[in-house]
């Protein structure tokens, strides 16, 4: 199995086995604690009543109850104000919290602990209270009441603003991990020459083709080294027929294999490319975006009305289309050392991501000044910075978001407003804020 494999499964059962990994080792330590120290300290003790001690760790083990109880009260709380208020997107992340994971964990092995420890005390009449045992117990009341302070402090992530740049975040990551170099420092070369010899990757057979099978799965993420590796062995290319992010059903190729050498094995290739439920950051940017656009057409909804969550989503995505922007786009070719063509997949081109990351909020937001605004904006701003091949792509969109202006505000006073650039939505509109202090005035 590949590494990129491995590491998707073991996330997917890490809210599983952290919690019942702490309960069995609290088991474990409980029982083999205390008959350790009466072995190696077989008089030691501690100078309080036995049943001031029973009391202690019995009122240890009930309240973890309770506060395991809160731990799961505000789990199911997160989850569901995530969900209703900002993305369904966003309880994959929350769920895998390991401060909530932990803190679960914690508690539980706390209380676990706590009853195996209060066997010890007084045990056959022997008058005798094992002070490791003990203050062991009381070191995991301390280690929890610390951990939950750190959940407590977790709920400050339901803020608006944490959740934008959260995203905002991840966008950046795999963007600098899949955009590494910007295509201007390329000197207008984007890939490696294909070798001379090379056949075009249509002619050569199909040897070995990845079929899915099963319920729909999300393609998370293609270890492209290990693709190309196996496609050099068989002397021709591995073909992607679907894009990080797409959803498999049952009997559709996932990838094709062409050469004219010997096939890699289903195994191999399944290995490969990762599968699971929810989509991932770890090789899809345009997730990032989903998740910053889900935000922004949820606060714009009549339901919630807030065009300012919309506005402060769009500081976000103006930055990671910036970043984009900037960058080499065509990273689904991969070359071996001689320039021959081993690996392909679907990647999205700039005019995807314009739209992914703008027409929803444009059209939900169709009748908002202050989305339009920033919006305008944003335009602007990116065709001042982008490369000069993407320019068409904003001012056409551009076009479009005027367009929209002019036919769904019928007052031409809103129009105007609407018209007008502002970072802010409605702070202070690009043309005032640029003139002279004597024109202002």
């Amino acid at each position: 199995m590949s590494r990129i494999s491995r590491r998707r499964q073991l996330s997917d059962r890490r809210a599983f086995w952290i919690p019942l990994f702490y309960a069995v080792a609290a088991l474990v330590t409980g029982l083999a604690l205390p008959r350790i120290e009466r072995s190696v300290f077989p008089s030691l003790t501690v100078g309080i009543d036995p049943g001031a001690a029973l009391a202690i760790l019995t009122g240890i083990a009930s309240g973890m109850m309770a506060l395991t109880a809160i731990v799961f009260s505000i789990a199911f709380v997160m989850v569901q104000f995530s969900a209703t208020a900002y993305s369904p997107r966003l309880v994959i992340w929350l769920a895998r919290s390991a401060v909530i994971n932990h803190s679960i964990g914690l508690f539980t092995a706390t209380f676990v602990y706590a009853l195996a420890a209060a066997a010890w005390i007084n045990r056959d009449g022997s008058g005798l209270i094992p002070p490791i045992t003990v203050w062991f117990a009381v070191a995991l009341l301390l280690a929890s009441l610390a951990l939950f302070v750190l959940l407590v402090e977790r709920v400050g992530m339901l803020q608006v603003t944490r959740v934008l740049a959260y995203a905002g975040d991840q966008g950046r990551k795999v963007i600098e991990r899949m955009y590494q170099v910007p295509a201007r420092e390329r000197h207008g070369v984007d890939t490696p020459a294909p070798a001379p010899a090379q056949a075009s990757p249509d002619a050569l057979p199909v040897m070995q083709t990845l079929v899915h099978h099963g319920a729909p799965a999300v393609i998370q993420a293609v270890d492209t080294a290990a693709l190309a590796s196996m496609a050099s062995e068989a002397g021709g290319v591995a073909i992607m027929t679907v894009a990080v992010g797409d959803t498999v059903l049952e009997g559709m190729p996932i990838l094709r294999v062409r050469g004219t050498a010997a096939a890699p094995t289903l195994a191999r290739l399944s290995d490969a490319v990762a599968l699971g439920s929810d989509r991932t950051f770890e090789q899809d940017p345009k997730f990032a975006l989903r998740i910053l656009v889900d935000v922004a057409i949820k606060a714009l909804s009549p339901a919630i009305n807030d065009p300012t969550t919309a506005v402060q989503a769009l500081d976000q995505i103006e930055d990671l289309l910036l970043r984009l922007g900037r960058c080499d786009l065509a990273v689904g070719r991969t070359y071996d050392a001689e320039g021959r063509l081993r690996f392909e997949m679907p990647v999205p081109s700039w005019d995807d991501l314009v739209v992914l990351a703008l027409d929803e909020i444009r059209f939900c937001g169709a009748t908002s000044v202050q989305v339009m605004r920033r919006t305008r904006a944003l335009l602007q701003d990116l065709a001042d910075q982008v490369l000069p091949e993407r320019l068409a792509a904003l001012e056409y969109y551009l076009v479009r978001v005027d367009n929209g202006i002019r036919r769904d505000f019928a007052d031409t006073d809103d129009q105007r407003d609407a018209l007008e650039q502002d970072r802010q939505g409605l702070g202070m509109a690009r043309e005032r804020r640029d003139a002279p202090a004597e024109t202002r005035d």
